[in-house]
């Protein structure tokens, strides 16, 4: 069996998305403490000088709390920011204008959430189902048998295989049988010339729109074939 541990993100990129397609059975660490290092509340965007990152930001007196319990800052209008960030770094893409009333309506509903946890789990299904991606998972404080040492919950869970997130380790404790599963980063045409890896989601859906499976089923069909 192959078990991927993950922090919620509501904007995965494809090595993410790889993980999850490939793993049998997916645990969100929810009940592990929140990090600025973690990209629970952060996604890379491309942009004309290389990438940058769109945040949602943190109350300050959660930042010590475990990630189900953190809430969003919605003292000032951070959303407005955010998706003037996106017009202007996606404006030109084929499919910007298709899914920019439904994206811009979805981050706007932020505000009707206080806990950041809810929130991100809500959009990234929006931009799974905009993507034709099912993906099932479980809430490590609802799991029993969890525990933090990766390595002693993929023995109790029966893992063969574990997967982590990349690039992880100032904010998620490393299995010592951790795996990289079969990832060779698809390389695909974007907006601004050149190509730059490791971009979330919105950059292949904002590109591909119903085609972005040319791309995602790029991270599945090694494993199959």
């Amino acid at each position: 069996m192959k078990l991927a541990l993950l922090t919620p993100q509501f904007a995965p990129n494809l090595y993410d998305l790889a993980v999850m397609l490939q793993a049998d059975r997916i645990i969100l660490q929810n009940v592990e403490r929140w990090s600025r290092k973690s990209r629970i509340h952060r996604a890379q965007i491309r942009t004309p000088e290389g990438t940058q990152w769109i945040n949602i930001p943190i109350r300050t007196e959660d930042r010590k709390k475990a990630i189900k319990d953190v809430r969003m800052d919605h003292s000032d209008d951070w959303v407005t920011p955010l998706l003037r960030t996106l017009e202007y770094n996606y404006r030109n893409s084929i499919y910007y204008d298709f899914y920019e009333p439904e994206i811009k309506a979805d981050f706007k509903s932020a505000y009707d959430y206080s806990h950041l946890m809810d929130f991100i789990l809500y959009i990234q299904k929006r931009l799974f189902r905009f993507m034709d991606i099912s993906i099932d998972y479980e809430l490590a404080s609802k799991l029993s048998a969890y525990d933090s040492n990766p390595d002693l919950l993929a023995q109790r869970l029966g893992a063969n295989t574990l997967f982590q997130e990349h690039y992880s380790r100032h904010y998620q404790r490393q299995a010592k049988q951790k795996s990289d599963p079969i990832f060779d980063h698809p390389k695909y045409h974007q907006h601004f010339e050149g190509f730059e890896p490791l971009c979330c989601i919105l950059d292949v859906l904002f590109q591909f729109g119903p085609e972005s499976f040319r791309i995602t089923d790029q991270l599945v069909e090694k494993v199959e074939g």
